[in-house]
């Protein structure tokens, strides 16, 4: 058997410490929760081009877009260093880097709150301060009324706690015009409407990881039945208030159409998973909510790039 000699020297001290910075990055991502952020931001721009009535300045858009990722990941870390024990009893969640200890809690938490004084300072100067403002709004209010008081103690949780996840609509809407207006409660109400029957079929999905955790939620302490009827009733809500933003601001058939055919899909999606709430129905139905939300938002912006031409 050969003897193994370990690689030395600057080239390989470089490789050591590339990859072990590459590890503590991802770990640190991952605390942020990416794949939320990025819905997040979808819900940010197309706001920003109906204020603007048109294309805003790239600029703002892109700082916009940071602050906005920086606050939404600032608020999962906090999320994750406040339920890190929860999480260790859940198969989806048991593998984030607090349960796992691939990070001291104390500098996940110095993370996240370092997240939201950069995210802060970033919209306040890009933007003005209601839109920073409204952005650390969202995020106490996720920590504190949503994940420390509402999530462990009412299966209500998710519909009162998504309002958070609605904000940043407000915040690319006060971004442009340094104000609040009615299209954008309708599009914050649109969010929030849809959040319950979003995330409650991921909690069908994972009902017994909730269960595990210790969290109320719906499916786990009503059943799947009566969450698939909510998640029906609250898929017709959506889709009906969708249809109201004509009625607040000068929306064109291209709004129209794609707001009518995607609430038909939703609305059909949600009829299936109600006879039948299986698992894999209830995670096609999230994913497909997924897909709404971003199509429904895609439309916003679209019909309002036409309309400026």
């Amino acid at each position: 058997m050969s003897d193994f000699v370990a690689p030395s020297g600057p080239v390989a001290v470089a490789e050591a410490w590339t990859k072990r910075t590459r590890r503590v990055a991802a770990i640190y991502v991952a605390l942020t929760k990416p794949r939320v952020i990025e819905l997040l931001l979808v819900t940010t721009v197309p706001p920003m081009v109906l204020a603007a009535r048109g294309v805003p300045s790239l600029a703002l858009v892109a700082a916009v877009l940071i602050g906005g990722a920086l606050a939404a990941g600032g608020a999962n870390t906090i999320n994750c260093w406040i339920e890190r024990d929860r999480d260790q009893l859940m198969r989806r969640t048991r593998h984030r880097p607090l349960p796992t200890g691939a990070i001291d809690p104390g500098r996940a938490l110095v993370f996240g709150l370092v997240l939201e004084v950069a995210a802060f300072g970033i919209l306040w100067a890009s933007a003005n301060l209601l839109a920073a403002g409204l952005a650390i709004a969202a995020t106490l209010f996720y920590v504190f009324v949503y994940t420390i008081w509402l999530k462990p103690r009412t299966v209500q949780n998710i519909v009162i706690g998504g309002a958070a996840g609605a904000v940043p609509v407000l915040v690319g809407w006060a971004a442009v015009t340094g104000s609040l207006a009615l299209p954008a409660l309708v599009l914050f109400g649109v969010v929030f409407c849809w959040t319950p029957a979003h995330f409650w079929a991921l909690a069908l999905r994972y009902r017994e990881d909730y269960a595990a955790a210790g969290f109320p939620m719906l499916p786990v302490v009503r059943g799947p039945k009566v969450a698939a009827t909510q998640i029906l009733a609250y898929a017709v809500i959506v889709s009906a208030l969708t249809l109201t933003l004509p009625l607040v601001t000068t929306m064109g058939v291209v709004y129209w159409v794609a707001a009518a055919l995607l609430g038909v899909v939703l609305i059909a999606q949600a009829f299936r998973l109600r006879n039948a709430p299986s698992a894999e129905r209830a995670i096609a139905f999230f994913s497909l909510s997924n897909t709404y939300l971003a199509l429904l938002f895609a439309a916003v912006a679209l019909d309002t790039l036409v309309r400026a031409r």
